[in-house]
């Protein structure tokens, strides 16, 4: 039997086969793996052709993942109120600041971040995959931020969808605290955690595996362990492929949770062409010294300038580890259970030679992240944030002599004022949808990091 792009097996390999759907609102696969299709497509040979509209990248990159799995036309919509909603005519244009170093700026959209590209997707397809089911979806969400803004953008006042965002408390921006707290839709919780991301994403994944919280409909989760979510990253490595004329670069990635820097792998696989792939991480460097030393070890996280960043147990380095191992969902297995156990796992040598030749790994610290943001005020005169910064770090040490090198912009600076005011002496002009903020009154509910705490919070709210 051939494979599918359109049927989904778990990185765990001890779950059903599912279709889109079934991923899509589900989230985390029942064995506790995560969604992978059984197969990558291929891009046709033009994809990456000058010229091509983002909404017609995106119709080519994602219809192979959904086959039939939602009603005709879902892909369709879910893609014009995308583009709709973003507020330049390239959505995500690629802008050059020097010779060969090229900035992607993917923060245009509803909540000034690039989580919107892929959030803005994912409620448009769960709307159309409940109402052909007639179901109802409980989505839960860790952020550090970004994701939590760009969910309750999304997902608010939705009819047959309710959302919870943990985010941890006082460790987050006051903007993405703002963009999650002022939403006043009663189909939304915001639950203040007190701890750091980490603790969040532990709080959502134990909550998934509460069979009990399933019997008022379907549970899952809107992070980018949700494949949906992540195949939605994947356009915007094509739409640039396009406007480079469809040359080879270096992709260049700010990451905490490896969802966009997998979602650029994954595109690579079906197709786009790459020199390679680079993770800049703050100096929450569990990904790094993984992909250098060989040990994959949980620390507590560090604030950063660049919170949504500050991540070490990243989830989406098990789609890296499943498809580093040649899909052996016994060795990720093993793996991610040895990690859980005892917060540290080392590497074999085999799969550390096959991590390395999928993506290198770099930590940016603080006093670096600061002084690139300074960098690119003085040479380019352009304010960037601090994530962004993270990645130029990264981008501008790499030869550029066998091709182009994209750093990924991931949010507007106003998100992330007061950094950048601290390194600059300026306030960062804030786009309207930050100005709209303004002091409307924020919601939210502060809860210890323990799953029983969790647990009640999500009970009163579903009642």
């Amino acid at each position: 039997m051939s494979l599918r792009p359109d049927l989904y097996v778990s990185t765990r390999g001890q779950a059903p086969v599912a279709d889109f759907a079934e991923a899509l609102l589900r989230g985390m696969a029942p064995d506790g793996g995560l969604y992978m299709p059984q197969a990558w497509p291929r891009l046709s040979p033009d994809a990456a052709r000058p010229g091509r509209a983002y909404a017609e990248i995106a119709a080519e990159v994602l219809t192979p993942f959904i086959g039939d799995a939602l009603p005709d036309g879902a892909l369709d919509a879910a893609i014009g109120r995308l583009v709709a909603g973003f507020d330049h005519p390239a959505t995500t244009p690629l802008v050059e600041v020097e010779d060969g170093l090229y900035v992607l700026e993917l923060f245009h959209g509803p909540t000034a971040a690039f989580k919107d590209l892929a959030m803005q997707l994912a409620a448009s397809l769960a709307d159309a995959a409940l109402a052909a089911s007639g179901e109802r979806l409980t989505l839960l969400t860790a952020t550090s931020g970004d994701t939590g803004a760009a969910a309750v953008a999304a997902f608010a006042g939705a009819e047959r969808i309710r959302l919870i965002v943990l985010h941890p408390l006082d460790r987050v921006s006051p903007v993405q605290r703002k963009q999650m707290t002022t939403v006043a839709a009663d189909n939304v919780l915001n639950l203040a955690v007190r701890g750091d991301f980490d603790d969040c994403q532990r709080l959502v994944k134990a909550l998934l595996g509460q069979e009990s919280l399933r019997a008022q409909g379907r549970l899952s989760s809107v992070n980018s362990i949700n494949w949906a979510r992540l195949a939605g990253q994947i356009p915007y490595y094509v739409s640039a492929a396009s406007q480079l004329g469809g040359r080879a670069a270096t992709w260049v990635v700010p990451t905490g949770n490896f969802g966009d820097a997998f979602a650029g792998i994954a595109a690579a696989k079906m197709g786009l062409p790459a020199n390679g792939f680079v993770a800049a991480v703050n100096s929450n460097d569990a990904l790094a010294r993984a992909i250098n030393d060989g040990l994959y070890e949980r620390r507590g996280a560090v604030e950063t300038g660049s919170v949504s960043m500050d991540v070490q147990a990243p989830s989406n380095f098990e789609r890296l580890v499943f498809e580093a191992s040649g899909r052996d969902a016994a060795a990720t297995r093993a793996v991610f259970e040895t990690f859980a156990r005892d917060s540290r796992v080392r590497l074999d040598d085999d799969l550390l030679a096959a991590l390395r030749a999928e993506v290198t790994a770099v930590s940016v610290d603080e006093a670096a992240t600061r002084t690139e943001i300074a960098h690119a005020h003085a040479q380019w005169s352009r304010v960037v944030c601090p994530h962004t910064a993270v990645a130029l770090s990264a981008a501008r040490r790499i030869d550029r002599s066998n091709g182009p090198v994209v750093a990924l912009s991931t949010a507007h600076p106003s998100k992330f004022g007061g950094f950048v005011s601290g390194v600059l002496g300026i306030a960062p002009e804030p786009v309207p949808v930050v100005r709209a903020l303004g002091d409307r009154p924020e919601r939210m509910t502060v809860i210890d990091p323990t799953e029983a705490a969790a647990l009640d919070a999500v009970r009163a709210f579903s009642a």
